[in-house]
């Protein structure tokens, strides 16, 4: 007999573990997807991201973790200036509480207290203002999500460039010198002339100048010449 659509999603919950995952645990997956959303809106003067492309990269990792947020209005006041030309503005501030909520377990909660604020010229839309406000940038700020104008590869891509390189690791410095010393004995040259020599074409004062991915191409570099010379020499 087939299985009905719950047995199936059962299945597949106990499957990865997301049944029994703890609501940190589920934050932090989502956390790990969501790095950038790029600025689509554009604004007089500047562009910016909408409460729409924030909640359309993060509603459906919602939805797969079974999480829901719940906005809470705590406390608002509202205070109104007149512009130039005499109209009013109104100006709502919002004390709210943002509660995460994991649905298979209604007890495991998390709360987190926030502030959003709302701007309107009527005065009704003042407070769905603020929610929306306050929604979207405490979904940025909850997961460190970046913004910027640039498309997500290129942000990808400046991310990865400004991360430290893996420095050479000691087993790398101790391949190294025994191939220096082994191409001095080839080749009769003072080792640390031979040393001097390899660093020099990868831009290094010394090995522990040397990168993890640079000390690779080195070992790589120094094993075919010194090959090649003891081929030569006849050893």
């Amino acid at each position: 007999m087939a299985e009905d659509e719950a047995e199936k999603k059962e299945k597949a919950e106990a499957s990865t573990g997301i049944g029994t995952s703890s609501i940190y645990e589920r934050l932090q997956r989502i956390h790990r997807q969501v790095k950038y959303i790029q600025k689509s809106q554009q604004a007089s003067q500047y562009t910016y991201a909408g409460s729409s492309d924030v909640l359309g990269q993060i509603h459906g990792l919602m939805d797969d973790e079974k999480l829901l947020l719940l906005p809470r209005i705590v406390s608002h006041h509202v205070t109104s200036s007149a512009t130039k030309k005499g109209s009013l503005v109104y100006f709502t501030e919002l004390e709210m509480t943002m509660t995460w909520v994991n649905t298979d377990n209604p007890g495991d909660k998390i709360e987190s207290t926030w502030y959003a604020q709302g701007v309107d010229i009527a005065g009704e839309k003042g407070v769905g203002k603020a929610l929306t406000y306050g929604e979207k940038y405490f979904l940025l700020k909850f997961f460190n999500i970046a913004t910027d104008d640039a498309d997500p590869d290129a942000f990808q891509q400046n991310i990865e460039s400004q991360k430290q390189p893996e420095p050479v690791s000691s087993d790398q410095q101790k391949t190294l010198t025994n191939l220096f010393q082994s191409m001095s004995d080839v080749t009769q040259t003072p080792i640390e002339k031979v040393k001097i020599g390899y660093l020099n074409k990868f831009g290094a004062s010394s090995m522990t100048k040397l990168t993890h991915e640079t000390a690779y191409q080195l070992i790589d570099l120094v094993t075919r010449q010194l090959n090649r010379q003891t081929e030569k020499e006849g050893h």
